[in-house]
């Protein structure tokens, strides 16, 4: 999902064949068209992990199997965060999680053409001011 999501992107990055002449705010009305399909949108990584239980004496435990689970990480404020989550949630993760790679990338390409959009108005107005 996440590759196509990607090449959907570039694509359409690819098929806007001249930005030297789009402003700041057609730079922002492109990622916000682009951005609105890509919601829910989460950062971080999902993990499959079997761990051990509390229980003494667990059967899974003891046969070395342990428990399953999904764990969403992540970071807040710089420190890891650990999340469970349901199995019958885990799709709606992952696609989550591809929705947030795609996204990171849009601003990835945002970036560049933002500042020069900033750069051309601001040399545009000094040029007028000389006028």
């Amino acid at each position: 999902m996440f590759l196509l999501t990607r090449m959907c992107v570039l694509r359409h990055t690819n098929e806007m064949k001249d930005t030297r002449f789009e402003s700041s705010s057609d730079v922002v009305r492109w990622l916000q068209s682009e951005a609105a399909g890509l919601w829910p949108a989460l950062l971080g990584s999902l993990s499959f992990r079997r761990s051990p239980c509390v229980r003494e004496n667990c059967p899974a435990c003891m046969s070395g199997e342990q428990h399953p689970s999904y764990v969403l990480y992540g970071r807040l404020k710089g420190r890891r965060v650990a999340v469970y989550v349901p199995e019958e949630l885990v799709p709606e993760v992952r696609r989550s999680l591809d929705n947030g790679r795609a996204l990171q990338e849009l601003l990835q390409q945002a970036a560049p053409r933002y500042i020069k959009a900033l750069k051309r108005a601001r040399a545009k107005a000094a040029k007028s001011k000389k006028s």
